[in-house]
């Protein structure tokens, strides 16, 4: 009998045991968890609900619309008040003079703001601290304080630079440009400091010019930044209903969109069905633009929180 040497003899694997694989527990919430949840559905709810009436005023009839006892529904919309807000005469010549001064103050102000803020953050000089406190305390006064005397301005302004004086539409560029630099100049600081100065001084060791650094890299690692400043000067030009009140006198044909809403209010009834179909399309470019930037937006807010 002979026997087979362990070496010749076939391996048996053993196979192992499959592992069973027990359901995860959820961890219950915590109760402060919940609470701030629904807190921020409700404040959510709050914030909405307005806009959500202002829409659906817009779409009710004249009869739901300044009914006594006012429905959260409408069960006949119609689009009657949108049609007397286009068809109101020059409300499109409106809709263009807003975004015309809107997208000015939004583009100058994020170029003169990026290039004022690399200069206090880069640049050594005499007053610089004092000028970010002139910046801090441009921003504590009340635009209400200084619409008169912005208004002798913009009077004698006109007389020596055409184009920037009462009835024009430099008269509320200006003024809105004014108002939003303080307050980008001092957000877009934050930005600048964050980028190391070791980048700028390998890009001019690599044989970048200044003005290359400044637009080829300084820009792009900014432009979060910029976005962010840029919505708050848009909707605030976007909103501003002071300005051409008050250096929009007699020609009409400058006016704004806030301006064009007046045509609704009437001494005998106001047109509330007309005042939030407008209402309305004045949100519109405004949500838009938010989509547009929410992305940028959000990073911006965020690089300015941490910095």
């Amino acid at each position: 009998m002979s026997v087979t040497p362990a070496s010749a003899r076939p391996e048996t694997r053993v196979r192992p045991r499959p592992r069973l694989r027990l359901p995860r527990l959820r961890r219950p919430a915590r109760p402060w968890r919940l609470a701030a949840e629904a807190a921020a559905v409700a404040i959510a709810l709050v914030v909405a609900f307005p806009l959500y009436w202002m829409v659906l005023s817009a779409f009710k009839p004249d009869g739901e619309v300044q009914s006594a006892h006012p429905r959260p529904w409408t069960l006949h919309p119609r689009l009657d008040a949108f049609r007397r807000v286009f068809v109101q005469q020059d409300f499109g010549r409106y809709f263009a003079n807003s975004l015309l001064v809107a997208g000015a103050v939004v583009v100058l102000s994020a170029l003169i703001a990026f290039l004022a803020a690399t200069a206090v953050t880069r640049f050594r000089f005499r007053f610089r601290t004092t000028l970010l406190i002139m910046f801090l305390i441009a921003q504590m006064v009340p635009v209400e304080a200084l619409a008169i005397p912005m208004f002798f301005l913009m009077r004698d302004l006109g007389t020596a630079v055409p184009g920037v004086g009462l009835n024009t539409l430099g008269s509320l560029i200006l003024p809105h440009l004014a108002f939003s630099l303080p307050f980008a100049i001092w957000m877009l600081r934050g930005f600048v400091k964050a980028v190391p100065e070791t980048l700028e001084e390998a890009a001019m060791i690599d044989g970048a010019s200044r003005a290359r650094f400044l637009w080829q890299v300084l820009f792009p690692l900014v432009l979060p930044g910029l976005v962010a400043t840029s919505v708050f000067s848009f909707i605030s030009t976007w909103n501003d209903f002071l300005f051409p009140k008050s250096f929009i006198i007699s020609a009409t044909e400058n006016s704004t969109l806030p301006m064009a809403l007046l045509v609704f209010f009437k001494p005998e009834q106001n047109d509330w069905g007309g005042i939030m179909a407008g209402s309305t399309v004045m949100t519109l470019p405004v949500l838009v633009f938010f989509v547009l930037v929410q992305r940028r937006l959000v990073s911006g807010l965020a690089g300015a929180v941490k910095g």
